[in-house]
């Protein structure tokens, strides 16, 4: 063994027993037992150790050190009397002859304890991130990592990926989040961009003739930061094949991650190809979402024809509209036609308290933002509690379109908007699915029998949207990946354009890879016809020149006989958070920003000299108070 020792913290087992060994590592603790005795344990990245000081001298040696220093200690391995079943080398301690301090801590008081540093706020864990790296159970999701990340590389490899590294100072381009800008100091006013993922990279290389690719690439978004998703950067397994279909992309994915998943996850039990898919349309109207979780077996009905305009305001499709006089008084003024949809999560033989019921709601309208209702039906089938004065004169009704039973839940989702024609009723519906899927989601993991929690989930989402109307624009939009082949190619374009098809029924041969309710990953069989490509551009209103000016390398390439190819890129961050059972991606990245992108423990983002701004061109205009 090298490093100043001749074996590491976690190694030395009862066979060691007489020889003389030196360990290294961090002071973790200090017990004192009386004036001549005490008890120390040293840490290192590979376990801990029991050090046993017995005479006054050595206890002295001890006690001069700081917490956290890091030291050297020699002696000899001896059976302990008193033996610690939890610890690997629990069956033996070190009776030193030397001890040194390599590293002194000159802190008596630490920021948080090392081993309970989870439990400290999270502003001080990212101040003094390398000493939160030092609880073992922080760095056990850090070598997951590390271990996840190197099984992706060999199966990658094995199936004849080549990993190939793209640019990482490139050119602006819209792909739907805000780029990072780098100033090109030779190039006065021009700017860089860090990539928001490789993705015309990757499709050039295909035009180039590589075969198959992937990288674990890294990836810049200037976004805000939400449990599964870290601000700033991100790794994803991007992965792109030539002459390739969906189905060699799923085939692929399909024996590449059931194997890591059950080998790494907290779970040992994970799907098996094929893996369910679920077209998107199916998805909505089933799960609520496009990120099902297959692990919960309640589901969405629809409940609109029963218990639209049942005498319960937010079911209504008329609203009366009202003001208020200096009096105080309401005055009725008019009324307002409103398009209602309604859905409905059904729990069966349900027994949960009404301090239940008014606590997972509460929690699912903070995340939905809409407020659900519900109504339950009693041993006699009778509905009551919340809104059942209102399903109680069309009870019948309710129960057989719903195939209600007695001792039935029924949360309620309603989505209601003006009525202004074609739309309304699409916009209303989408509302009411979002609620009703964290319904689903809430309830499901909330009420005991519904959620098989134990597994990893897999299923695809498959025929996108191509097109949508944007909630701002009130015009036709991409609704996902503008370089997705639409369904069907030229031809469904074309008849859309003829006016024999609705563009908002395109399809596009896109699909997300959901793992447990987390969106993994989206990918594409690519639009690889510069024909193809105009026309689907032109029917969100950019024509030619547009595409070119946007995306000059890869329309060109194209032009120079593009192959059929498709691709993916599952997020690393999130693949190991789910494989480590973390709530939130920061437990699993090594140095993370936190929530406000901020690097605390660098300064970063931080001021620069007035000299630096001036080689790159750049006047600071405004100042952050």
């Amino acid at each position: 063994m090298t490093q100043s020792r001749t074996h590491t913290c976690g190694e030395l087992r009862l066979a060691d027993a007489g020889k003389q060994v030196t360990l290294a590592g961090w002071l973790e603790n200090l017990r004192e037992v009386g004036q001549n005795l005490g008890f120390a344990v040293i840490r290192d990245f590979y376990g801990t150790t029991q050090i046993v000081a017995e005479t006054p001298e050595m206890l002295a040696a001890f006690k001069a050190i700081t917490k956290e220093s890091t030291i050297q200690v020699s002696g000899v391995v001896r059976e302990r009397s008193s033996k610690n079943p939890k610890q690997a080398t629990g069956e033996i301690e070190i009776v030193p002859d030397s001890v040194s301090v390599l590293g002194k801590c000159i802190y008596n008081e630490l920021p948080f304890e090392i081993n309970r540093s989870r439990e400290a706020d999270e502003t001080a864990r990212l101040k003094y991130r390398y000493l939160d790296l030092r609880n073992p159970q922080v760095k056990e999701n850090i070598i997951l990592r590390v271990n996840v990340v190197k099984a992706l590389r060999d199966a990658m490899s094995e199936h004849g990926f080549l990993e190939i590294t793209t640019p990482i100072l490139t050119a602006s381009s819209p792909e739907g989040a805000r780029d990072y800008l780098v100033p090109a100091r030779k190039h006065p006013g021009k700017f860089y961009a860090l990539p928001q993922a490789p993705q015309q990279f990757k499709q050039l290389l295909m035009v180039s003739g590589i075969d198959r690719y992937f990288q674990i690439a890294p990836c810049f978004r200037d976004e805000d930061a939400r449990g599964d998703r870290s601000p700033g950067e991100f790794y994803q397994l991007d992965m792109e094949m030539a002459f390739a279909t969906q189905e060699d992309v799923f085939a692929v994915l399909e024996d590449v991650l059931p194997p890591i998943f059950a080998k790494y996850g907290k779970f040992d039990r994970a799907s098996g190809a094929p893996f369910m898919r679920i077209p998107y349309t199916e998805a909505m109207e089933k799960y609520g979402t496009d990120k099902p979780d297959l692990r919960i077996d309640l589901t969405v009905q629809d409940a609109t024809d029963v218990l639209k305009d049942c005498g319960f305001g937010p079911f209504g499709t008329v609203r009366e509209l009202s003001e208020t006089d200096e009096n105080g008084e309401k005055k009725v003024t008019g009324s307002e036609q409103r398009s209602v949809c309604v859905k409905a999560v059904v729990v069966p033989d349900f027994h949960e308290t009404r301090k239940f019921i008014d606590k997972t709601l509460a929690d699912a309208e903070v995340v939905a933002g809409d407020k659900p209702y519900w109504f339950r039906l009693d041993e006699n089938a009778e509905p009551v509690g919340g809104i059942a004065k209102f399903i109680a004169p069309i009870k019948e009704q309710v129960i057989e379109a719903l195939q209600l039973k007695a001792g039935d839940f029924v949360a309620l989702a309603a989505g209601s908007v003006p009525d202004s024609g074609a739309g309304s009723f699409g916009a209303a519906k989408l509302r009411a699915q979002k609620t009703a899927g964290v319904l689903v989601k809430t309830l499901g993991a909330a009420v005991p029998g519904h959620m098989d929690k134990e597994q990893y989930a897999f299923c695809w989402i498959v025929d996108f949207p191509m097109y949508e109307i944007g909630e701002e624009s009130g015009e036709m939009e991409f609704c996902h990946n503008p370089f997705s082949m639409p369904s069907g190619g030229l031809e469904t374009l074309l008849k859309a354009e003829r006016g024999e098809i609705d563009p908002l029924t395109i399809t596009a041969d896109q699909y997300d890879l959901v793992c447990n309710g987390v969106e993994l990953s989206s990918g594409a069989v690519r639009n690889h016809d510069p024909e193809i490509m105009i026309k689907a551009f032109e029917m969100v209103r950019l024509g030619e020149e547009d595409v070119k000016a946007k995306f000059p390398a890869m329309y060109n390439a194209f032009c120079y006989g593009a192959p059929p190819h498709a691709g993916i890129a599952p997020g690393v961050d999130r693949m190991v958070m789910l494989l480590a059972g973390e709530e939130s991606i920061r437990e699993i990245i090594p140095f993370p920003m936190n929530k406000n992108a901020q690097d605390i423990m660098m300064g970063a983002p931080g001021e620069v000299t007035a000299h630096q701004l001036e080689e790159l061109h750049i006047a600071v205009t405004a100042q952050e108070e």
